[in-house]
C-alpha cells in the first residue's frame, strides 16, 4: 500500500515538546500505536486517551486493513491484548460479510484469548449487569466458534481460569458445534467443570506446596526433585523457563539438568517457536546478575537451605541468554562490510518509562536491546547514544545483552533531553558518510537550545544535499505518539515501529522496496 503525501503545510504539526514535527497517514498513525501499546499509561498520554485515539484512527481506516492489522499483530509482533481491542472496535463497525468473523479466528491464538475477547467486548461496549453480554456480534460469535474448535483438553484445562467470564460462561454463549463426538464430551466437561487438571509447573509446585514435610530439608529435596522432573517432562514452556531460572538455581537441580536447562534456551528453533520479545531475556539476564526481587513465593523458604542455590552456574545460563539472543536476531539481512551504519538510542527522561505497570523493563530498555540486536549483524558501524549531548560508545559486536548493560550503565553521561538533531549535525559536520543511520526512539526529539534551523528534518536535507545523497533515515518508532520528526516516506526517511525483533523484517521489506505497511497487506485472512 502506498499512501499520496499531504502538502507540506497540511503535513506539519508540533509533537508533545512544542518542536517541529509531521502527522502520518492515519493507517500508519494506528500501525505505530498498536504495535507499541502496552496497555499502560505512556510519558506523555494516558492509556485512555490513547484508546480514543486508535478508535478514532480505526474508523478512517478500511476495514481490511485493520482486520490485518490486528492478526498481524498477534501473529508477528506477538501481542495478545491490542488484537482484542481492534477486533471489538471492528465489530462495532463493520458488517454486511465475514471480515470480522475471519478476524476474530485469526486472533485468538491461546484457549484463554476466547474469554479474554469477551472481557474486552464488555469493557469497551460498557455491558454492565444484565446486559453484560448480550447482542453479541454474530461474526464475532461465529469467529470464536471457530476458535472454540482448535483447541484440547490440555489447552482448555490449562487456561480454564477464574475470571469474571469463564470458558463455561463462553461456551454458552458462543454455542460452538462440536466438529466430533469427542469434541462434544470435551465441551460437556467445560460445562460441568470435569476438565482433566493439566500437568503445568503451576499445578505441580502448587500441589507440592499444599503437602506436609517432616522437615525443611525433605522439603527442599521434594521441591529440588520436581524442578528435576518437570525439566526432564517437556511439560515446562519456553517462557516458563525463561521466568524460572532464578527459582531452577535455588532449588539445586543437578548440573545434567543445568545442561538441559542452558541448551534449550540456546536453541535457535526453541527461540523462533517460543516468539518472546527481545527485552525478555535481558530482563533474565539481569534477574541473574543483579537479582533485585524475592523468589516466587514457593520457593521462598528454600533459599536460606540451599544457601543461595547453584550461583557457580550462573556464567552458564548468562551465555545460554546471550546464544538466544543472537539467535532471535539471526535473520537480519542486508548489512555487508561495505555497507556504514550508524545506530542511535534515544536515553531521554521520556524513554524511561516501565514498559507496563509491573515490569522492570524501561522503554529505552526496548530501544538499546533491539539496538544491540541491529549492532550485531553490522560489519561497518558506528553505534551510540543521545540525550542532552550525542556521544558514540564502543562496544563489541558479538556481546549483545553485556553491550545492553554497558549502555543502561553510562546513559548518564549524556543527560536526558530529546537531541536528536544532534546525530545528524555530528555526521554533517564530520563529512561522514553514512549509508544508514538508525535511530530507535520515541520520536518526541527537539532542540533543547532552541538554535534555529538545527531541527532535524533541516539537518538531513543538508547531510544529504552536502555529504551523502544516498543515506537513508530509518526511525525506529517505540511509542506510537502520532507524529514523526520527519517527513515519512520523502528524502529517504522510512518508519517502522515495534517492541520484537520482527521489526527487522519490515527494515528487509523496505530495503526492497516495500512499504512498512506492506507486510500488514500481505497477511491472509
Amino acid at each position: 500500500m502506498k499512501f499520496n503525501l499531504l502538502s507540506r503545510t497540511k503535513n506539519q504539526t508540533v509533537n508533545h515538546e512544542g518542536a517541529k514535527a509531521f502527522v502520518m497517514t492515519p493507517e500508519m498513525e494506528l500501525y505505530a500505536a498498536v504495535v507499541t501499546w502496552s496497555l499502560n499509561d505512556s510519558f506523555y498520554e494516558k492509556n485512555e486517551i490513547r484508546l480514543e485515539r486508535l478508535r478514532l484512527l480505526i474508523a478512517k481506516c478500511e476495514p481490511l486493513f485493520v482486520g490485518k492489522l490486528a492478526v498481524y499483530a498477534r501473529t508477528k509482533m506477538y501481542m495478545r491484548s491490542v488484537p482484542l481491542m481492534l477486533v471489538t472496535e471492528l465489530a462495532k463497525l463493520h458488517s454486511g460479510d465475514n471480515l470480522v468473523a475471519r478476524v476474530t479466528d485469526g486472533v485468538i491464538g491461546r484457549a484463554d484469548e476466547i474469554t479474554e475477547l469477551l472481557a474486552c467486548y464488555e469493557l469497551l461496549n460498557e455491558r454492565k449487569g444484565t446486559k453484560r453480554l448480550n447482542r453479541l456480534s454474530k461474526q464475532l460469535q461465529k469467529g470464536l466458534s471457530s476458535a472454540f474448535n482448535r483447541f484440547d483438553e490440555y489447552q482448555f484445562g490449562k487456561y480454564n481460569r477464574d475470571g469474571a467470564i469463564k470458558l463455561r460462561d463462553a461456551l454458552f454463549l458462543v454455542h460452538p458445534n462440536a466438529k466430533d463426538d469427542l469434541q462434544q464430551l470435551l465441551f460437556n466437561k467445560i460445562v460441568t467443570g470435569d476438565l482433566k487438571t493439566p500437568y503445568t509447573w503451576e499445578t505441580e509446585l502448587s500441589a507440592l506446596g499444599q503437602l506436609n514435610f517432616d522437615s525443611d530439608e525433605a522439603k527442599a529435596i521434594a521441591f529440588r526433585a520436581k524442578w528435576e522432573e518437570l525439566i526432564d517432562s517437556d511439560k515446562l514452556g519456553y517462557m516458563a523457563l525463561l521466568r524460572n531460572l532464578r527459582n531452577i538455581q535455588e532449588a539445586r537441580v543437578s548440573y545434567a539438568h543445568f545442561e538441559k536447562v542452558c541448551a534449550r534456551l540456546a536453541d535457535a528453533e526453541e527461540v523462533a517457536k517460543a516468539k518472546q520479545f527481545p527485552f525478555r531475556y535481558l530482563a533474565a539476564y539481569r534477574e541473574l546478575i543483579h537479582p533485585t526481587a524475592p523468589v516466587q513465593s514457593l520457593a521462598k523458604k528454600l533459599v536460606a537451605l540451599v544457601q543461595g542455590g547453584n550461583k557457580g552456574y550462573t556464567g552458564d545460563l548468562l551465555d545460554a541468554l546471550e546464544k538466544a539472543v543472537q539467535a532471535s536476531a539471526a535473520n537480519i539481512k542486508g548489512f555487508d562490510h561495505e555497507t556504514s551504519v550508524l545506530v542511535a538510542c534515544d536515553v531521554s527522561g521520556s524513554m524511561q518509562k516501565p514498559v507496563s505497570a509491573k515490569s522492570k523493563i524501561l522503554l529505552y530498555d526496548v530501544g538499546l536491546m533491539l539496538a544491540m540486536l541491529l549492532h550485531s549483524h553490522c560489519k561497518n558501524v558506528e553505534v551510540g547514544m543521545f540525550g542532552d549531548s550525542w556521544k558514540t560508545i564502543t562496544v563489541p559486536r558479538n556481546n549483545i545483552l553485556g553491550n545492553v548493560q554497558e549502555f543502561y550503565r553510562r546513559e548518564g553521561e549524556v543527560g536526558y533531553a530529546t537531541n536528536g538533531h544532534l546525530v545528524i549535525k555530528d555526521i554533517l559536520s564530520r563529512k561522514v558518510r553514512m549509508d544508514k543511520v538508525m535511530l530507535f526512539t520515541d520520536g518526541q526529539l527537539w532542540n533543547s537550545s532552541s538554535a534555529s534551523g538545527n531541527d532535524i528534518q533541516t539537518l538531513w536535507l543538508r547531510y544529504k544535499a552536502d555529504v551523502s545523497p544516498a543515506a537513508k533515515l530509518y526511525l525506529f518508532d517505540l511509542q506510537g505518539y502520532g507524529q514523526a520528526p520527519l517527513q515519512i516516506l520523502r528524502n529517504d526517511v522510512y518508519l517502522i515501529a515495534g517492541w520484537s525483533d520482527k521489526v527487522f523484517e519490515v527494515l528487509t521489506a523496505l530495503e526492497n522496496g516495500d512499504s512498512a505497511l506492506d507486510a500488514i497487506n500481505k497477511i491472509e485472512l
